[in-house]
């Protein structure tokens, strides 16, 4: 083996190896959030407020609704693993991390403009700025930081997820001067609410922005030094702590989410008022419960070693390709369903209970894996820079 191999090695299709429980995290909220949209396109006629109206709100789509939280911060904390762990895992040849958070941020940005707005509703009358827009953003403001030490890194991303919703009581109507700043960072709303494109953002990023800090402040528990064990360890004690305080914060409605819980009629109503929390902007409680329940899961994910793995670790391999792939065929199976059967819930189509939602969500599940292990195959083989972006 000569001199130049190494690095020959790592520029080619073996060019990093994959973490496997990172892979199959993501793999599983991506199923997940493949059920929730399913229940975006054909359960609309119910749709769910923030927090949910529990007076309306069925258990079964309150359970499938809860389940899909925790999709968002998943991929923006584990985009912050990943992101330290691309800039530290290649000694023969530094690259830049900066220029790549900076040029995959973008990318991400003109993908949720110009092409993953246009699959949720067939048309561009508004151009809604989601997950895809927010992460983009986040990996903007970790380029802009990376040079920090990790510490003060953690710091600010601590600072933000604690305090954030210190920052409920400010708002700014449409005419003040702060209102599309503060409609970005934290409060959901329109940027441009009149003319022929309106834009609408679904996800305030400051909290997010939080979130990635925190995930490249962790990313040294998966060092390829990093002993199992003790990351192992690491992980259920970053896990329990924060469901530990979750329990301590959301019990006592001390702090850390805009809506008290109440004691309902039964158990089941009680526990829904709990466990019913504020996404837009993600609240503390919010990111205390997803987060803590992803640092426990990984190590599950870490010791799984059978094939229901690894059919996770192919949905997570490429969770752009399968993200950009699912709703353009929801879009289409609506389309055809919507022609053939017509409208039945005023001028939506949609199925009686979320009993149909689920078979759909299984059935898409078992028939887009073919073409999501190909692209697998295919990126881990290309050379081709762009293929990293999917």
């Amino acid at each position: 083996m000569n001199a130049n191999q190494p690095q020959k090695v790592m520029n080619g299709a073996t060019k990093a190896k994959r973490i496997s429980s990172i892979d199959m995290m993501r793999g599983a909220v991506m199923l997940i959030m493949l059920l929730d949209h399913v229940r975006e396109r054909f359960y609309l006629h119910m749709q769910v407020s923030d927090p949910m109206e529990l007076s309306t709100t069925s258990w079964e789509l309150f359970i499938s609704r809860f389940a899909a939280h925790f999709c968002a911060p998943v991929f923006v904390f584990l985009t912050g693993v990943s992101a330290w762990l691309y800039a530290n895992r290649n000694p023969l040849k530094p690259r830049s991390a900066r220029e790549f958070l900076i040029k995959r941020g973008l990318f991400l940005i003109g993908l949720e403009i110009l092409v993953i707005n246009v699959s949720w509703m067939g048309n561009y009358h508004t151009l809604w700025l989601q997950v895809i827009w927010v992460i983009g953003l986040s990996m903007l403001t970790l380029a802009a930081l990376i040079h920090l030490p990790r510490p003060i890194m953690a710091l600010i991303g601590f600072t933000i997820v604690f305090g954030h919703n210190l920052l409920t009581p400010i708002q700014f109507m449409p005419h003040e001067w702060g209102y599309s700043l503060w409609t970005i960072l934290h409060d959901r709303g329109y940027l441009i609410a009149d003319g022929i494109v309106k834009i609408k953002i679904s996800y305030p990023a400051l909290s997010w922005m939080g979130v990635i800090l925190l995930g490249y402040a962790a990313g040294p528990i998966f060092a390829k030094s990093s002993i199992a064990s003790k990351r192992q360890r690491q992980l259920l004690q970053l896990g329990i702590g924060c469901l530990v305080l979750f329990i301590i914060l959301r019990g006592g409605n001390i702090y850390g989410e805009t809506l008290p819980w109440q004691i309902g009629s039964n158990m089941g109503e009680t526990l829904m008022s709990v466990f019913n929390l504020t996404k837009y902007p993600p609240s503390l409680s919010f990111l205390l419960i997803t987060l803590g329940v992803m640092f426990i899961a990984l190590v599950g994910f870490e010791r799984l070693n059978n094939q229901f793995g690894q059919v996770l670790m192919t949905f997570g391999s490429v969770p752009m390709f399968f993200y950009i792939l699912h709703l353009y065929v929801l879009l289409l199976l609506y389309g055809i369903s919507t022609y053939i059967i017509g409208a039945n819930h005023g001028e939506l189509l949609g199925v009686d209970n979320m009993a149909w939602v689920w078979l759909i969500a299984l059935t898409l599940m078992v028939l887009l894996y073919y073409p999501v292990k190909r692209f697998s195959a295919y990126k881990q083989a290309s050379q081709q820079a762009w293929i990293k972006y999917l």
